[in-house]
């Protein structure tokens, strides 16, 4: 935190903090209601306070430094800090609907919530339906209340290819559809490849969705998307995972804990690199395998291993010429050192 953000929210943020890790909900939510009552703006405790303190809370996640029980206990008072900034501070909504989800497989649902309620907060009549939605459940309910528009969260860049057919979905139903979230790249580059329009931001969104000019919205997409390889990739999931985890040496001595992290991290890798194919962009690959070093670093896994998946996926995919100059460029213990 900066003193730009203001006195009250500069000495609020440690103490914001020590309540997740507390998993404190009543003391993160008077919190909250006291910067309100001091006159804070409800938009600065949301974007400024709350969002700051849970990409924290991920870092520390990441780092090994907190479990995924932490983890998700301070998710929990984070979305009830929300509900009570929500319902103190209601405000008539002057503007047009607009539809916030998170599409099918998506269950990062605290970051299209913040929109939401900022985007609330900015005079819209906000409708969230919340994680993992169905791409035909949303279509038919956009054809039911037909919206100005509506705003997808994408949170990991390996979902990317399901998050083009959402909104491929959607703009068939006439909808102009805004996206955001990591997923789309921390500058949007990939949203720009699928060519929809990109908001780094909660604020950018209520700007956006201002300014658009309807029905088009939106742009032709930059790359010519691979359907052929992506999709052989897809069917070739569970045969590179069972060849990795037949492969890696030591396997065999993993408690069912360690094997199913691995199982886990295998499907990671392989969905990541059909959505780099996807895409047509090896940064995609390259900046999610620096990610997983650094996770399972901090696990001490040793990183040699994941490099041997690398290899014997390359053995697997030489008829795949984009999957394999990925593979084939991308080193962890390289990074490592």
């Amino acid at each position: 935190m900066t003193a730009v953000l203001g006195r009250p929210l500069e000495n609020a943020y440690p103490a914001y903090l020590r309540c997740l890790d507390e998993a404190d909900e009543h003391g993160a939510i008077d919190l909250a209601l006291d910067l309100l009552t001091d006159g804070v703006d409800p938009q600065d405790v949301l974007l400024s306070l709350v969002a700051p303190a849970q990409a924290q809370v991920g870092e520390w996640w990441q780092r090994n430094e907190w479990s995924v029980a932490q983890e998700h206990a301070a998710t929990h008072v984070s979305e009830r800090v929300i509900a009570a900034v929500s319902a103190t501070v209601r405000r008539q909504p002057h503007r047009d609907r607009v539809v916030v989800a998170c599409m099918d497989g998506e269950w990062h649902a605290l970051p299209a919530r913040l929109v939401a309620e900022v985007l609330r907060l900015d005079g819209w009549d906000v409708t969230f339906l919340g994680a993992s939605v169905p791409a035909a459940h949303l279509v038919s309910y956009l054809h039911r209340h037909d919206p100005r528009a509506v705003a997808i969260g994408c949170s990991l860049p390996m979902r990317l290819p399901h998050a083009a057919r959402f909104v491929q979905a959607c703009r068939r139903a006439d909808v102009p559809v805004l996206v955001g979230g990591r997923g789309f790249g921390s500058d949007g580059r990939w949203a720009a490849r699928l060519g929809v329009p990109w908001v780094r931001d909660a604020r950018g969104a209520s700007t956006a969705l201002a300014e658009v000019t309807l029905p088009a919205w939106g742009a032709a997409p930059t790359v010519e998307v691979d359907d052929t390889e992506y999709a052989g990739l897809v069917a070739a999931r569970v045969e590179l995972i069972d060849l990795c985890v037949a492969g890696i040496p030591d396997t065999a001595r993993y408690t069912p804990t360690q094997l199913d992290a691995t199982v886990a991290d295998l499907g990671y890798i392989v969905d990541t690199l059909a959505a780099a194919v996807y895409v047509d962009d090896a940064t995609l690959f390259a900046e999610f395998a620096v990610w997983l070093g650094e996770v399972l670093a901090s696990r001490n896994v040793p990183l040699r291993t994941v490099d041997n998946a690398f290899d014997l996926m390359a053995g697997r995919l030489r008829d795949f010429p984009r999957a394999l100059r990925i593979l084939r460029s991308t080193r962890l213990t390289t990074d490592a050192s």
